[in-house]
C-alpha cells in the first residue's frame, strides 16, 4: 500500500536533482515560478533565483567538489505568508558553518561573492540541522517587503 504524505498548503515545490551545473537551469526555473505563484513581483523572484543559484553552485563546486550526489530544493510560503522559505539539502560531507564566508570585498577579482549576494538578498540565511543521512541543510528566508521599506 502506498501512503501519500499529508498535504502541506505552504509547500510551493520540492525538486531533487543531480548536483551538477546542468541541473541548475531547472532549479532556477522552478524557483522563479514558485516565487511568482507565491505572489512575488518579477524582480523579487529574480533576486530569489540569484540567491538560490549561488547557494546551489556552492554545493556543486565546494560541497561535492567534483564528486557525485543530489540536491533537494524545497520552497515554501513563509509561516506569516510574507515571503518564501528555501531549503537546500545535500548529501555531501558536512561543512563547518564558521568557515563559510565571502571573501574580502576589497579583493577585486571574479568569483567568491555568492555568500555576499545571499546575505544581501535574503533576510535570513544559514545552516540548520540536516535530517539523519544528509550532509548539510541551508535555509534562506526572503520576505516580500523588508521592514525598512514599509516606512
Amino acid at each position: 500500500m502506498i501512503r501519500q504524505a499529508p498535504h502541506d498548503p505552504a509547500l510551493l515545490a520540492r525538486l531533487r536533482v543531480p548536483a551538477v551545473p546542468s541541473s541548475l537551469r531547472l532549479v532556477r526555473r522552478v524557483v522563479r515560478e514558485s516565487a511568482l505563484i507565491a505572489g512575488a513581483p518579477e524582480a523579487w523572484a529574480d533576486d530569489l533565483v540569484l540567491a538560490v543559484d549561488e547557494a546551489c553552485q556552492n554545493v556543486v563546486r565546494h560541497g561535492y567538489a567534483g564528486g557525485s550526489g543530489d540536491l533537494v530544493v524545497t520552497l515554501s510560503r513563509s509561516p506569516a505568508g510574507d515571503g518564501v522559505v528555501t531549503e537546500i539539502l545535500d548529501f555531501a560531507p558536512p561543512v563547518d558553518p564558521a568557515r563559510v564566508r565571502g571573501r574580502d570585498l576589497n579583493d577585486v577579482r571574479p568569483g567568491g561573492l555568492g555568500v555576499h549576494f545571499i546575505e544581501a538578498l535574503c533576510e535570513e540565511a544559514g545552516f540548520a540541522e540536516p535530517p539523519e543521512g544528509a550532509g548539510n541543510l541551508f535555509r534562506m528566508v526572503k520576505r516580500f517587503a523588508k521592514a525598512d521599506d514599509e516606512g
